[in-house]
């Protein structure tokens, strides 16, 4: 018993370290070849898992949820560390409606594209469509930690990734009930669940960041400044673990949570005695998350499946990227005569809408709960994933060049 656990551990230690001494040299190439390391990661996986054989972790098994878990929380908790609320109060109203109404109207252009695609029922469509609705942190926040862009557009951006996982989680969770239980759709519920979810998250962001940020920096009362760095760290996964515990969005409670930490001096509080520090670490745990995340996920892109409904599924993530993305952004984005957005910018948020770990990690339930049309799910998933990652978050850079939104930052 003892030799077969040791072996397991075993096993999972060497594939961690494989994965991060692999991801250490594709994040160099990625360097030279001036890309986004997301893209190079999920790349380098394809060429590992499905490729050559060296990595075959399944996406069910405890290591692999374990990293997308964890990996989602740091990144989350890091990306709202970088933004700064007098940014988000002034798009509110555009990040409240893609995140909510946008992720509706994707679902309903998307589904519809499904339907007739596929030839499945409505409320499959709609379920698929539902699955890979959201943008996803995990793929967008590293690309602008590379790519400097316009900081109102990137605040709108990343905060609209992270507030509308929890609309499409419920969604999927919705429609996969009303698949299972044979009944109809409910509104009134779908909307209770919402609020919950989400409102809930941002509570419990609030309490244990503002908790442990006092802790670390308050004058006379930050009795673990000393220990910031990993204060940070428990900041980010009690944020989550206590979201998830109440049944509410621990994703959304861990972003939330990395808000008030970097926002601290907002607040009367000080982290400067051990912001370098913070930083550092914060860095390099995220990039090794990426690491773990992107390779991993790669190397699970069932081409079997994707092969079997090619066509189809590429024409239905072309729809979401050219279709469904500038009617959203369009509808959402446009009435806000607050911003008042021009139309470089709007281009450049239809451009941006990466796919990655939440809808990955839907799919990966739906199918292993066998329902009807699963592999179409996860066809048209994992073909949203590589496509959106390997060629919209590739070229982020280059478009921002193009329409004059990137940032020089200052030298010296």
């Amino acid at each position: 018993m003892e030799s077969a656990v040791g072996k397991i551990i075993s096993d999972d230690i060497m594939l961690l370290l494989f994965v991060i001494c692999v991801g250490m040299f594709a994040g160099k190439l990625a360097s030279w070849l001036k890309l986004p390391d997301v893209a190079v990661f999920i790349a380098v996986g394809m060429l590992l898992g499905p490729g050559l054989k060296l990595i075959h972790e399944p996406s069910g098994s405890l290591v692999n949820q374990m990293i997308l878990t964890v990996g989602s929380v740091f990144i989350l908790f890091d990306g709202g560390r970088s933004l700064k609320l007098s940014g988000l109060r002034k798009v509110w109203i555009t990040l409240s409606l893609l995140s909510v109404p946008g992720v509706l109207i994707t679902m309903v252009v998307v589904g519809t594209g499904v339907h007739y695609l596929f030839g499945v029922d409505w409320v499959f469509a709609f379920l698929a469509a539902a699955v890979i609705a959201s943008t996803d942190p995990a793929s967008i926040i590293p690309v602008f930690k590379q790519v400097k862009i316009k900081e109102r557009v990137r605040e709108t951006v990343e905060s609209e990734s992270a507030f509308n996982d929890a609309t499409g989680s419920i969604l999927t969770f919705s429609l996969l009930a009303v698949v299972v239980g044979g009944g109809a759709l409910n509104f009134g519920a779908m909307s209770w669940d919402f609020i919950k979810t989400a409102f809930g998250g941002i509570l419990i962001g609030i309490v244990v960041s503002a908790l442990f940020t006092y802790l670390s920096g308050h004058v006379r009362h930050g009795i673990l400044q000393e220990y910031a760095p990993i204060v940070m760290i428990i900041c980010a996964l009690s944020s989550y673990w206590l979201g998830d515990l109440l049944h509410v969005s621990g994703f959304m409670a861990a972003f939330v949570a990395g808000i008030i930490w970097g926002n601290a001096e907002t607040f009367h509080l000080s982290l400067k005695p051990k912001e370098l520090e913070i930083n550092s670490f914060a860095e390099n745990i995220t990039v090794m998350m990426r690491m773990l995340i992107f390779v991993l996920l790669g190397s699970q892109v069932n081409f079997v499946i994707l092969g079997q409904y090619f066509w189809q599924s590429l024409a239905a993530v072309l729809i979401l990227m050219f279709i469904a993305r500038p009617i959203t952004v369009l509808l959402c984005a446009l009435p806000d005569r607050v911003v008042k957005w021009t139309w470089r910018e709007l281009l450049f948020m239809c451009w941006v809408r990466e796919t990655g770990v939440i809808p990955a990690a839907l799919s990966g339930i739906i199918l292993a709960m066998g329902i009807a049309h699963a592999e179409i799910i996860s066809a048209v998933t994992f073909m949203a994933i590589v496509l959106t990652i390997v060629i919209q978050a590739s070229t982020t850079g280059w478009v921002a060049r193009k329409l004059g939104l990137e940032v020089k930052e200052a030298s010296g």
